[in-house]
């Protein structure tokens, strides 16, 4: 039981990142970090390096400011604000036990995080990242993180892409918010992309995406026919995973499709690929392309039934740590 637990525990949330305001400088600091990652980008650092603070900060900082702008909650940013919901959430859930959050990249950092709690005289900590499916450019790079730390002991809850508390938690508010606002024609579960030359190499992101939405649609009892899987986010020249979800959309709309349902189940908290790009950008894609209304299902963010599930999943962690002890 994780009642029985030695009073030196803790469990760390680590989502991806953020900028600490909507401003050009702050999103270029949080840009130059998350791009220098080798994890996220893997280019030799001869053609990356100038590529990157000669053209691309320069270009795409100040218009992803006005992004966030767009998105800002009194707060901060929404995957903050909310990351930090979903951390008290599950504080609650497990009395007793230190439950912190963390950013990968920005504030607060996981390398701090992790020091923070080494200082406090906590010895042992389960980092949950929140990244239902695994992939080597997001929970790896948490990883690499983790094992430069020193003087504490921890362990990197690995995915959580079919747990069944998770996917009921899904499926319950895809149904919610068909009763709130009925139901379109097609729903499409829109995961963020990576280079396809990854999923190659062995990545088992796209099959963990797949798995994800076969337990979510059955849960929902669907026919195959009435949703689809698509990818979002795409960045640079080379090839992606396919379909994505733009041009999934304009196909729909050219079928004749008018309403559709987008929910986001790779992502535990809404954020700029989700408030920005899916459900304002991408809709006026669909309603250009001919389609009425692109319905953006809200990510779990601190939803009970989301704190429930990784509160879960992290005593089943710190329990099966306890018991090998």
């Amino acid at each position: 039981m994780v009642s029985a637990l030695p009073p030196d525990s803790a469990v760390l949330l680590v989502n991806l990142g953020t900028p600490e305001a909507p401003t050009p400088r702050a999103v270029r600091r949080y840009l130059a970090e998350f791009l220098s990652d080798r994890r996220v980008v893997q280019l030799p650092r001869w053609l990356w390096w100038p590529l990157l603070h000669g053209v691309i900060l320069p270009l795409r900082s100040p218009r992803v400011a006005r992004k966030y702008a767009s998105i800002w909650m009194d707060g901060g940013s929404p995957l903050a604000v909310h990351t930090r919901a979903l951390a008290d959430a599950v504080r609650q859930r497990i009395p007793g036990v230190r439950v912190e959050y963390a950013m990968r990249y920005g504030a607060p950092a996981l390398a701090d995080a992790l020091r923070r709690l080494q200082d406090d005289g906590l010895r042992r900590v389960l980092v949950l990242p929140l990244y239902p499916q695994y992939s080597t450019t997001t929970t790896v790079s948490v990883d690499d993180v983790v094992a430069r730390a020193e003087g504490i002991e921890a362990r990197v809850l690995r995915d959580y892409h079919r747990d069944p508390q998770w996917v009921a938690a899904i499926a319950e508010s895809i149904r919610a918010h068909w009763q709130a606002h009925g139901r379109g024609e097609r729903l499409l579960f829109s995961f963020h992309g990576i280079p396809q030359r990854l999923v190659d190499g062995g990545d088992p992101y796209a099959v963990q995406c797949v798995a994800s939405v076969a337990a979510i649609a059955r849960a929902l009892d669907l026919p195959p026919h009435a949703f689809e899987l698509t990818y979002q986010s795409r960045f640079g020249r080379e090839q992606w995973l396919r379909p994505d979800t733009t041009g999934t959309l304009q196909r729909l709309a050219g079928e004749g499709i008018r309403k559709v349902d987008v929910v986001c189940p790779g992502f535990a908290a809404d954020c700029l690929e989700t408030l920005e790009e899916i459900a304002m950008l991408n809709a006026d894609l669909f309603r250009d392309a001919g389609g009425e209304a692109l319905r953006y299902i809200p990510c779990l963010n601190a939803a009970p039934a989301h704190a429930d599930a990784l509160a879960a999943l992290a005593r089943r962690g710190l329990a099966a740590w306890e018991s090998a002890s």
